[in-house]
């Protein structure tokens, strides 16, 4: 199983960096949820004040998201105050599952795991951690030799299969960073544009997973492709006939 159905629990060893800032109004939808790119950027956040926090973080500067895993356990509100706790699942010595745990005021609580490459800013090449930098993160996870391997590799279906739909998803200059590069809660932000015809699928716990194959660039004509079997909904985000990310929602 590439993807456990339990992401992993916080490790008797070490102590997970902590944050914390309370659910905005722009962080929420019209049911006062907190939405699926606002928890892409909490994961961000809590990323760059980790390295603010750790020995030689000034020095691993560049990371790239190749999978994100959210487990909506109960659903955060606007109003809660979260406590983000973020601690390092497994790793080899150039990439690394990073663990954060999302706990609203009132109860909600949200799981996530992502897998993080680091490059190097001036290479621009998957590059080695420094000995400083891993030793918290090797103490906290008994998997030293994480390897990549994708979870969602089904191809996109064609615009003629049935229950497909496919939409335009028109990009914005403050989609792009400055690499150049659609920012990662961009694409969650697509898919709360499909969510919305599922509702069944947000309205209990629920898990969505997202795997970046190919980054989306400033002019690319983006489409949205969705299909729905049962209770799984798989969105793939599409420029001509290249996929260039992939989720899947379904409930746990």
């Amino acid at each position: 199983m590439v993807i456990p159905s339990v992401l992993p629990e916080r490790p008797p060893a070490g102590t997970p960096f902590e944050t914390g800032w309370p659910v905005r109004l722009a962080d929420t939808d019209g049911d006062q949820r907190l939405r699926l790119d606002a928890i892409a950027r909490y994961l961000q956040d809590i990323g760059f004040e980790h390295l603010d926090a750790v020995e030689d973080g000034d020095s691993h500067r560049g990371w790239v998201v190749r999978r994100t895993v959210i487990d909506v356990l109960k659903p955060i509100q606007f109003g809660e105050r979260v406590t983000l706790r973020r601690w390092c699942s497994g790793l080899s010595n150039r990439w690394c599952n990073m663990r954060v745990q999302i706990c609203g005021s009132s109860g909600g609580l949200v799981e996530t795991e992502a897998f993080l490459i680091h490059f190097g800013t001036e290479s621009g090449v998957p590059a080695r951690m420094s000995d400083r930098f891993m030793e918290p993160m090797l103490a906290s996870t008994t998997e030293h030799r994480l390897r990549w391997k994708a979870a969602l590799t089904d191809p996109a279906p064609t615009a003629d299969t049935a229950d497909v739909q496919v939409r335009p998803f028109p990009l914005r200059i403050t989609d792009i960073d400055m690499l150049d590069h659609v920012n990662n809660s961009v694409y969650l932000s697509g898919v709360e544009e499909v969510l919305a015809d599922h509702d069944d699928l947000k309205s209990g716990a629920h898990r969505a997973i997202i795997e970046y194959a190919k980054p989306l660039r400033s002019g690319d004509l983006v489409e949205l492709v969705a299909h729905r079997a049962g209770s799984v909904l798989d969105i793939w985000f599409a420029v001509g006939d290249e996929t260039h990310a992939v989720t899947r929602v379904l409930p746990i």
